[in-house]
């Protein structure tokens, strides 16, 4: 057991845990922060992606010990109000079906707008690789992600 401050959006907190403890898990058992989701818990689908500093990652694979001093944003924490240009696009867009996998399709489209505000189409297909999406709303997805762009160019 280990002793770790860590930044979580925008507070700081402490936490007790195994070094090696995954992401994921402190975030969902030991703070709540339950919008992250466990998918594969070996990095494949996406679910359980947050912001590692302004990069998209796999919360189940990073170990506590290698978040440092660096801020880590879950989808809790991307707007107070659910309002930020990605969660609009995606409702205006229509894209959830079951949900489970949209947070962290959230998570890594809103990193991609904020190093890319405007992407093409293959560089959103890239970004978003890798996000599974078990109802197979791709295309819905990739309409958000152009939306969300449109929204941050008219703010």
């Amino acid at each position: 057991m280990a002793t770790f401050s860590i930044h979580i959006n925008g507070s700081t907190k402490n936490i007790d845990v195994d070094p090696s403890t995954p992401m994921l898990w402190v975030l969902r058992d030991h703070f709540n922060l339950v919008g992250t989701k466990f998918g594969c818990g070996i990095a494949q689908c996406g679910a359980c992606t947050v912001h590692l500093g302004e990069n998209a990652v796999r919360s189940c694979q990073l170990p506590i010990s290698a978040v440092g001093e660096q801020h880590i944003t879950t989808i809790e924490g991307l707007s107070e109000n659910g309002d930020h240009p990605v969660q609009q696009a995606w409702l205006e867009v229509d894209v959830y079906q079951c949900g489970y996998c949209q947070a962290g399709q959230i998570m890594t489209a809103s990193a991609l707008l904020k190093k890319n505000p405007n992407p093409t189409e293959e560089e959103i297909e890239g970004a978003m690789n890798g996000n599974i999406c078990r109802c197979g709303t791709y295309t819905r997805i990739k309409k958000a992600v152009k939306k969300a762009a449109e929204i941050n160019q008219n703010t």
